[in-house]
């Protein structure tokens, strides 16, 4: 009786998320089942924003939540070098799903700055605008717009991440902005931001792709045992950085074309795009790091998954603990995707991040200083780069850095910048340093 009770649970679980050789290789013929799970998810987007939906969406919750995580978990990608779109897929499964846990839960539904109902307006005798990332107000639909008003509103809901110009995204960092609002002068400079993160992610994954075992689709640990551990420490540190440095560089990418896309095609207010980052390597405190100079995309995701059942399990406390949780059970159940396996590791350096920042309190309540200045960035580096390794080596030990995320006919550093600066050693006489 008793592993009947378990075993249908399990059987559940394994409909939704087969066994990796289980799982369905990826054709062609495939990608409307891709598609699909935007058809409730738009639908229950829609909803949110309108009023008398919350029995809806409740009902509607489960087909979203089945159709989105079975569709991600179920089909793969068999190709050892396509593997790390197993992950990606996985990450969206999950953007997706907490997105609509939060969609239907609300009761009142999903408000903006200044609303009392969707789409009402708190005080009805004003004209209703809402707030834009910089205090700015953002514009008004064209009025020769093709998209119906329905979908624009429910797509505006959809994209939205940090929850700029909504109530859920009350409080949250806007860095500053640093670009001129002006559309063309806007475009321009954003196209030449993009461009630059380009090269620089390029280059960079290029050079992990050059050292041995981690650049293989068949992934590497960063710590080689054949160095001294001095050695070891050295390289393994260089490896972490030169990761944390594509990872910046390609979310700003990432940003940036969604930001041209969204200006250009959709007619978005420039004032509504803010940076992504604010200069995290200048953050001289943990609260800062996280809450400021991070980004803060994934924010309402990690507070549905950990935030606020912790909330409501221990009050302030049980938010941070249960925030960082929720960041770390996402990260790890969409590497999970890759078939590899479940790695502690990578929950783990989420879940001490929230001990960390309570010595940080502890610190200041006892000194009455904030942790600051040369000395709390060296603790942030310490926190990020040094105990963050065993993170990083998790993520290389299953193949990210032999991943196909940049086709080689598309990189300038394998076309290019590699092949002449092995050129150039060759000429001054040097060994080749460089394998392509």
């Amino acid at each position: 009786m008793d592993s009947t009770i378990y075993q249908y649970p399990y059987d559940a679980f394994r409909t939704l998320i087969p066994l990796p050789h289980e799982r369905i290789p990826i054709t062609k013929s495939h990608w409307p089942y891709a598609i699909l799970p935007f058809v409730p998810f738009t639908l229950m987007a829609y909803l949110a924003r309108r009023p008398d939906t919350y029995t809806l969406r409740l009902l509607l919750l489960p087909v979203v939540l089945t159709l989105v995580i079975g569709t991600a978990f179920r089909f793969m990608w068999v190709e050892p070098e396509l593997n790390v779109y197993n992950w990606g897929q996985g990450l969206l499964a999950e953007a997706i799903s907490t997105k609509a846990i939060d969609y239907a839960w609300r009761k009142e539904g999903m408000l903006k700055v200044g609303e009392r109902r969707p789409g009402l307006p708190e005080h009805p005798s004003k004209k209703h605008n809402t707030p834009a990332a910089n205090g700015l107000h953002n514009a008004s639909p064209p009025p020769h717009s093709v998209i119906p008003s329905w979908f624009r509103d429910a797509f505006e809901l959809m994209f939205s991440m940090r929850g700029l110009g909504w109530k859920y995204g009350a409080g949250v960092h806007v860095p500053k902005e640093h670009r001129p609002l002006g559309r063309s002068a806007f475009l321009r400079s954003t196209f030449i931001a993009f461009l630059k993160s380009f090269l620089i992610f390029d280059f960079l994954e290029s050079l992990v792709k050059l050292v041995p075992n981690v650049g293989t689709p068949q992934g590497g640990s960063i710590f080689f045992e054949s160095l001294p551990l001095p050695q070891r420490f050295v390289v393994s540190t260089a490896i972490h950085v030169c990761t944390g440095c594509c990872i910046l560089a390609g979310f700003e990418m990432i940003y940036d074309l969604v930001t041209l896309f969204s200006v250009i095609a959709l007619g978005s207010p420039t004032s509504s795009w803010p940076p992504i980052m604010d200069h995290p390597w200048q953050s001289d405190s943990l609260h800062i790091f996280w809450a400021k100079r991070w980004h803060q995309v994934l924010r309402e995701t990690f507070f549905v998954l950990g935030g606020h059942p912790g909330r409501l399990i221990a009050g302030n406390p049980g938010v941070i603990l249960g925030t960082f949780i929720g960041s770390g059970l996402y990260h790890e159940c969409a590497a999970y995707a890759m078939g590899l396996g479940f790695d502690s590791r990578v929950p783990l350096f989420f879940a001490i991040q929230a001990p960390l920042l309570i010595v940080e309190r502890a610190w200041r309540k006892t000194t009455g200083h904030r942790v600051g200045g040369i000395y709390g960035r060296l603790w942030v580096y310490f926190c990020i780069i040094v105990l963050g390794q065993p993170l990083v080596d998790s993520w290389h030990t299953r193949g990210l850095g032999g991943g196909l995320i940049v086709p080689p006919f598309l990189s300038p550093a394998r076309r290019l910048v590699l092949p002449f600066l092995q050129h150039l050693a060759q000429d001054i006489g040097v060994e080749s340093f460089i394998s392509l």
